[in-house]
């Protein structure tokens, strides 16, 4: 069996909520793991924390603000390695700095997008990232 995993890499427990929650009402299939630190996040994606590395996630939604290791050194590790350099990644934040838009951008992201205050707002934005990345999108062959 296939599975297909998003990661979604966030330390605010909210914001985690409502991020499922938005994904789940969308009846999206993938199965979502959350890791809460940078840290955590580079285990999980190198096979250091007991998943299969074989597993890579068709999704990473990744917010920058990060204990342990912020999500900008996150997304440069991944950059770095041949098994994750093409897995998309979402920065996912409530940052508003140019310098984190541009520095995730020049990292390599696929996306910035900015964490809506409003419930309903992060509810439809949620579902409209699903809907390109996990349906549209036609993501490169994982190696």
């Amino acid at each position: 069996m296939n599975r297909r995993v998003v990661l979604l890499v966030e330390d605010n427990p909210d914001d985690e909520l409502l991020t499922i929650r938005a994904l789940k009402k969308s009846k999206m299939l993938n199965e979502i793991i959350v890791v809460r630190d940078g840290a955590e996040a580079l285990a999980y994606l190198f096979g250091e924390s007991g998943n299969t590395p074989n597993l890579l996630p068709e999704l990473i939604l990744l917010d920058l603000r990060l204990p342990k290791v912020d999500g900008l050194e996150v997304l440069r590790r991944l950059r770095q390695h041949p098994r994750t350099k093409l897995l998309p990644v979402v920065v996912l934040t409530t940052s508003d700095e140019e310098r984190d838009v541009l520095q995730s951008y020049d990292l390599g992201a696929n996306s910035y997008v900015r964490k809506p205050v409003d419930f309903a707002q992060f509810m439809r934005a949620i579902q409209q990232l699903e809907l390109y990345w996990l349906v549209l999108n036609v993501a490169p062959p994982v190696a």
